[in-house]
């Protein structure tokens, strides 16, 4: 049983404060994604776990034993790097073979594991070649299983896909997440790329400027956003928040924003009146309805994004900007009137510092627990 605790854990950088008191429990066998923009604090969380920065304050355990002051070779950890790191002048099997000859295991059980990992990573045919006779994504699972073969305790990805192209991305993504499944391990996987932490993280942490965000599983974030940074970090395209203030009328509270954008507030919504607010709707949850279906924000077309699978159009109210996304293949042109209206149910409301005021009734079922 491997469970990965981080508490209270601050890194300086002389008077640069780089990781902030963070505190993150990853249960054995769990795979935990952070995520956030260059230089959140997510490659120094990593290079901490591993040893190979220094700890400021706080500690890290694995399983029982603590291991901040532990030298990286003795932590029984495994880390793959952003670039491959693969010796030019060896061999694939001479590359997962070199872990294991510095720890002096025989011939025979060296042999043994090389096949074993070369059967997972579908490189049995590729042993006898040279990395430069590799693509990107042999190189990089190469680059894994000479990780594999070590047996860690604990796996260590820092950024691991980023040189790769699109496609491959998404292979690789599939093939690291079923690997996950296979072997049962624990692994931390470091990425500033949120399509990568929602498909592939059991738990996601955001990070900004050194601090946690949120973290839980990726749709409680997606659907319950802690504020107005993770919504419009996870999400693409990102949610629609417009700014207001909460007004009352005959037909009860009321969002009015900018370039007269009245909505009304959801069901059970008990804000005061005259409160500045956000108000927030994904892309996807802005639905296209006739003039004059109450709730419907008036605006013109300025962008058609047709991808094959959905179209995204951005809207122009005066100055507002709102974007929609759909699954059907509209045909509409640029400076048509169009009418978009808020799903009641999808609805997000941000007090005037960011954080998200529950809505008993616009709050979806919780997919596999709850965020904290």
């Amino acid at each position: 049983m491997t469970e990965l605790r981080i508490s209270e854990v601050t890194k300086m950088y002389g008077q640069v404060l780089a990781v902030d008191k963070v505190s993150i429990l990853v249960e054995d066998g769990e795979f935990v994604v952070l995520v956030g923009p260059s230089g959140c604090g997510k490659s120094t969380i990593l290079r901490m776990i591993a040893g190979l920065e220094e700890v400021t304050s706080g500690d890290i355990f694995l399983g029982p034993r603590r291991v901040t002051d532990t030298p990286p070779r003795d932590r029984d950890l495994a880390m793959v790097f952003q670039s491959y790191a693969l010796y030019p002048f060896k061999t694939v099997a001479e590359n997962l073979a070199f872990p294991l000859r510095m720890r002096r295991t025989s011939d025979a059980e060296i042999t043994r594991k090389i096949a074993e990992v070369a059967d997972i990573l579908e490189l049995s045919e590729m042993l006898t070649r040279y990395p430069r006779q590799l693509s990107g994504g042999q190189r990089q699972r190469v680059a894994m299983g000479r990780s594999i073969v070590r047996d860690p305790s604990a796996f260590l990805f820092d950024e691991p896909l980023s040189n790769l192209d699109a496609t491959l991305r998404v292979v690789m993504r599939g093939q690291i997440k079923e690997l996950q499944r296979r072997l049962r391990k624990t692994m931390v996987f470091v990425t500033h790329d949120q399509v990568e932490a929602m498909t592939m993280a059991d738990r996601i942490v955001v990070l900004r400027g050194g601090r946690i965000e949120q973290m839980g599983p990726p749709l409680d974030l997606y659907d319950r956003p802690a504020n107005t940074f993770v919504a419009t970090f996870l999400g693409s395209p990102a949610m629609n928040l417009l700014r207001g203030r909460i007004e009352s009328s005959a037909e009860g509270l009321r969002f009015r924003g900018a370039d007269d954008i009245d909505l009304p507030l959801p069901d059970g919504a008990a804000v005061p009146t005259g409160t500045e607010m956000t108000f927030g709707f994904r892309p996807e949850h802005a639905a296209f309805v006739s003039e004059g279906t109450p709730g419907a924000i008036a605006a013109e077309v300025s962008v058609v994004e047709p991808t094959g699978s959905e179209t995204v159009v951005v809207a122009r109210r005066n100055q507002t900007a709102i974007v929609a996304s759909t699954r059907e293949r509209l045909a509409l042109d640029v400076s048509a009137r169009i009418w978009l209206r808020p799903e009641p149910g999808r609805v997000h409301l941000f007090r005037a510092d960011g954080t998200r005021l529950s809505l008993t009734t616009s709050e979806l079922p919780r997919q596999g627990g709850a965020s904290p």
